[in-house]
């Protein structure tokens, strides 16, 4: 399936890669990288050598070594990035400390200024190490750029997605390295309030007027265009020291209908997904993305019927086929397209998800994957396979944050990256 493309994502990849300067990015550092330490070899295995989604070997099993220790309960927690109705910094820490939670997702409705940003953002972090963790929680937010920014008002207002794509059809190079650093400067004001995670990029290649969901969201209506602003994106945000997440997988830019409301029926071919949805993915696979999100699509040629982030052959697609190795993160399980499932929670982590988003209820959540592992409804391998992935991301994301000091003039920085990126595209 990739060589379909792969003059495509080799260019991208090549261009991406030239003159980078950090570990993540280094041109010899392996794209996929060994998929465990534990497999047979001659000759041990350098704990510091990178996989192809960030963390080390090491750290990868420091992370099995981790979760192979906790409890049921910590287990289910540590798959669950929950939701929360209030602003209260320290109900939603008692929250996450009491569930053992991966952690929070952090929205517009959850916000009433800057200074209470950072109260809960700290308030959550601290949480987490009450709860016995030195690794930092995950603390995400939409922050797309354009409508979907849900710290409007208090991060910078960068122009939605569709800029990116402009900028790199105005001027290839220039465009991607314009892009590129939008992204570096968005991660590292989000990391100045707090935030570990980003739910960005949009990697969704829009069909236009009909695409009720993504629209400006998307780089571009051209695969090869939205997979070079994906990979741009993607460097940066790794350069940045916080997590992205490349949605939404296989592709929501060509439904006609809105999986907040209800299960989008997509009926391409196999070889039209191939063709149209999934170059920026690979590219982004390829330029060490470290977690993908996977979209509520019903897709009739994969997996009809069933929501794409409740289907085991949607996830063997990203597995086997792309080559991903990282966190595999549902989209938000509050969702209209699959809130009514039976227990969405226990069949996203049965078809191979290994974070849950934004479950309607959290505490509810937390108790059924409990009861369900205990009672063996989802294997206890599995748990800790997806529970692993996500302590391993989490470890990387805490040394690349130690090695990227947020600079005293983020704030000059981010709003120097937002008119550029403006200016590159219009």
């Amino acid at each position: 399936m990739r060589t379909h493309r792969a003059a495509i994502v080799l260019t991208v990849v090549a261009f991406l890669f030239a003159g980078c300067t950090s570990q993540a990015e280094a041109p010899d550092a392996p794209v996929n990288g060994p998929a465990t330490s534990s497999a047979p070899s001659e000759t041990p295995v350098d704990p510091a050598t990178p996989l192809g989604w960030g963390p080390t070997v090491g750290e990868l099993d420091e992370a099995r070594a981790l979760v192979a220790d906790m409890s049921s309960e910590q287990l289910a927690g540590q798959v669950i990035v929950g939701r929360y109705l209030g602003t209260d910094p320290a109900e939603v820490a008692t929250m996450l400390r009491e569930h053992h939670l991966a952690g929070i997702s952090i929205t517009n409705g959850n916000i009433v200024d800057e200074a209470q940003v950072r109260e809960m953002t700290a308030a959550l972090t601290q949480a987490s190490l009450d709860d016995g963790r030195d690794y930092p929680p995950v603390l995400g937010v939409d922050q797309e750029g354009g409508y979907v920014s849900h710290l409007r008002g208090i991060a910078t207002e960068f122009p939605a997605f569709d800029a990116a794509g402009e900028a790199i059809e105005a001027d290839g190079p220039s465009g991607r390295e314009v892009v590129r650093h939008a992204a570096y400067a968005t991660g590292l004001e989000l990391r100045d309030l707090g935030f570990t995670w980003v739910f960005a990029p949009v990697a969704d290649v829009t069909i236009g007027a009909a695409d009720p969901t993504i629209g400006t969201r998307s780089a571009s209506e051209d695969p090869a265009i939205a997979a070079k602003a994906t990979a741009a994106a993607v460097r940066g945000f790794d350069a940045s020291g916080v997590v992205s997440t490349v949605k939404h997988f296989p592709g929501h830019g060509a439904a006609t209908s809105d999986s907040h409301d209800t299960l989008p029926v997509l009926e391409s071919s196999l070889a039209e997904i191939e063709a149209h949805d999934l170059p920026p993915f690979e590219a982004a696979i390829d330029t060490h993305a470290p977690a993908v999100m996977l979209s509520h699509l019903d897709l009739t040629a994969i997996a009809p019927g069933v929501p794409a982030s409740l289907a085991p052959e949607v996830y063997r697609m990203l597995r086997e086929d792309l080559g991903f190795e990282g966190v595999a993160i549902t989209d938000s399980l509050g969702m209209g397209a699959v809130a009514s499932s039976f227990k969405p929670a226990v069949a996203a982590l049965n078809a191979g998800a290994d974070l849950l988003l934004m479950p309607v209820d959290t505490v509810e959540t937390h108790r059924v994957v409990t009861k369900a592992l205990e009672a063996g409804e989802i294997s206890r391998e599995r748990i800790e396979e997806a529970a692993a992935r996500v302590v391993a991301v989490q470890l990387w994301q805490q040394r690349a944050a130690a090695q990227e000091p947020v600079p005293a003039d983020v704030s000059t920085l981010t709003q120097d990256a937002a008119a550029a990126l403006s200016a590159a595209a219009y």
